[in-house]
């Protein structure tokens, strides 16, 4: 059952957000001495991952125990204008205190299929595992994501096989719609994150979110349908114009 959280706007948004992410990083830090966080690509999590770089925010979070990754990538060098991995650079990597060494990016620039398999040799060094049921040891401590208007997240698009992945933690797919090659973390590895967190913003997605909330299941049509981490469902954090007010 998911959880939806209405901010007035989409400022407010990116407040209340911001405000998770530093309870969700004190607590994990508390608890085992690191926060694993994997980040979303899109133009909505930009002014999130700005106002984390501020020192209202920057100065909350131990960033010397944090290890960043990323839910999907494009198949682009990391300095490509349409790099998830840039995006993050410049709004809040660049700004704050992290060991370089735990930045843990996808290579978009390698071949797809070569890049997916090396993601996943990351994910498994840094979580441990896999279980016999295919999952990390340790989840991820906190997965961003977004939905599209086609009620794609991550990666993970309708009609495509990553959604129906059952062992793998990362996979490469051509994606016809967007004309490109997509690298993106499967349910796998995100279903077992201590918690997931949507970010939607705008009146354009108002649509598509309420098919994905009140529809019944159906990742196939609608990817962010298969997002259920824990059992408990993700968190749903949303903007007025997004919720259709």
């Amino acid at each position: 059952m998911a959880t939806v959280r209405v901010f007035p706007t989409a400022d407010e948004l990116a407040r209340g957000v911001a405000d998770y992410v530093v309870l969700r990083a004190g607590e994990a830090i508390a608890e085992s001495g690191r926060f694993t966080m994997a980040l979303s690509g899109g133009s909505t999590p930009r002014a999130l991952y700005s106002l984390l770089a501020t020192q209202e925010y920057a100065d909350r979070i131990s960033w010397a125990d944090v290890h960043l990754f990323w839910s999907d990538e494009r198949c682009v060098p990391p300095d490509d204008p349409s790099s998830n991995y840039r995006m993050a650079r410049e709004a809040l990597i660049d700004r704050v205190s992290i060991p370089a060494e735990q930045v843990h990016r996808i290579r978009g620039e390698d071949d797809p299929l070569v890049a997916a398999q090396a993601y996943d040799l990351v994910l498994r060094t840094v979580l441990g595992g896999p279980r016999p049921d295919h999952t990390p040891v340790t989840g991820f401590d906190l997965v961003l994501l977004g939905l599209g208007e086609d009620g794609h997240t991550a990666s993970l698009f309708p009609g495509k096989s990553a959604v129906r992945e059952k062992a793998r933690w990362v996979v490469a797919e051509h994606v016809e719609t967007v004309g490109m090659w997509r690298i993106t973390l499967t349910p796998v590895v995100i279903n077992a994150a201590h918690a997931a967190v949507f970010m939607v913003s705008g009146a354009g997605k108002a649509a598509r979110l309420k098919e994905v909330l009140e529809e019944s299941p159906n990742p196939d049509l609608l990817p962010a349908q298969a997002i259920n981490p824990g059992g408990g469902g993700p968190l749903w954090m949303v903007d007025r114009a997004a919720n259709g007010a």
